[in-house]
Order: C-alpha cells, then structure tokens, then sequence
C-alpha cells in the first residue's frame, strides 16, 4: 500500500518536472493569460467546459475567476457550462449529450469570449462541438489536454497538452495550470490589498 502510494505521488512529481520543462506549454500559458485578461478588460468572459473530474475542474476554475483566488476582488464574468442541471439534462433529452455545450455557447458566446475545454483525450465530442459553435460565434479558444491533445489541437488557438497519458496526472496538472492562470489573472487586474 505504501508503495503504491510513493509511485503516484512520484509520477505526479515527474509530469510536472516534464511540464517545466516544456517551453512550448509554459509560453503558452502565458500568452492565455495576456488573452484572459484582454477579454476581462473588455468586459467580455471566460467559459469553461468538461466532463467528469474535467467538469469539477472547469467548474473550480471559473469559480476562482467569479469568487476570488487569493484575495479579495471583484468577480469576474466566468462560469462552467455544465452548472445548470435542468438546462444539461433537458438539452440531452431533447437534443443529444453531444450537443449541451454547443447550445450554451450559441445562445451566450459573444465574439471576443473565451472558451476553454478541459479533456484528458482531447475527444469528448461535447467538447469539440462547443469549439466548432465557438469558432461561428468569433471567440478565442484554449484547451488542457493530455500529451497527444487528440482532435481538440486543431481547434484551439491555445494548446496546453500536459504530457502524459495518465488521466489523474494529467488532471493534476490541469489545476495546477488553472490555478497558475487565475493567479496571473487576478494579480494583473486588481491591485492587491
């Protein structure tokens, strides 16, 4: 059991010694952050989406952005696409799963927003048809993946493909990210107190 224990944290450790580095990744998310707080600053926002432990993670991530991070602050417009259960489980029985995202994004997306997708794949097709209406509707993308970044790399302006194939490692990283772009973002915009 203890050994057990030992091999994941160190696997843990390893893909985030292999996260620093990767210059590519660490570029690009400083050039999402210089888009995230672009997007603030014009009053526009930030929209997440996942599924599964990508969907906490989406929704962790936006509530650091809509609630604070580190300290007190106004919110900033963000939110997961998946919070709203009559809406989520209404558009999957009357339309598809594969369309609940995509549905958001058409009646809220606004050129100028930010969509971000989390997927260990990079496959979840609700996913990438939330890219595809995205793209009509003129917002900017980003997307935390795994090593390959599976179809969702050819829909993103944004790649942050740790490199792993362990979903829990990848999701990991994927918050410690996440974490690190709401840390720049709020650090940017408000003055800290």
């Amino acid at each position: 059991m203890k050994e057990l224990i030992l091999q994941r944290i160190t696997e843990s450790v390893e893909v985030k010694q292999r996260i620093l580095k990767d210059e590519k990744l660490i570029e690009t998310l400083h050039l999402l952050a210089e888009e995230c707080i672009r997007c603030f600053r014009k009053g526009n926002k930030v929209l997440f989406c996942g599924n599964g432990g990508s969907a906490a993670d989406a929704q962790h991530l936006a509530a650091e952005l809509s609630g604070r991070f580190y300290f007190d602050r106004a919110p900033l417009p963000s939110e997961a696409l998946h919070v709203n259960t009559s809406f989520l489980t209404a558009v999957a029985n009357d339309y598809s799963y594969d369309d609940v995202f995509a549905r958001l994004i058409e009646a809220n997306g606004h050129p100028g927003d930010i969509l971000i997708g989390l997927s260990t794949s990079g496959n979840s097709v609700n996913v990438l048809k939330a890219f595809e209406k995205a793209h009509e509707k003129e917002m900017i993308t980003a997307g935390f993946t795994g090593a390959t970044g599976g179809k969702l790399k050819e829909q993103v302006k944004y790649l942050l493909n740790v490199p792993s194939n362990d979903t829990p490692r990848i999701q990991e990283a994927h918050i410690m990210l996440g974490h690190i772009l709401c840390e720049i973002i709020e650090a940017k915009l408000f003055e800290k107190k």
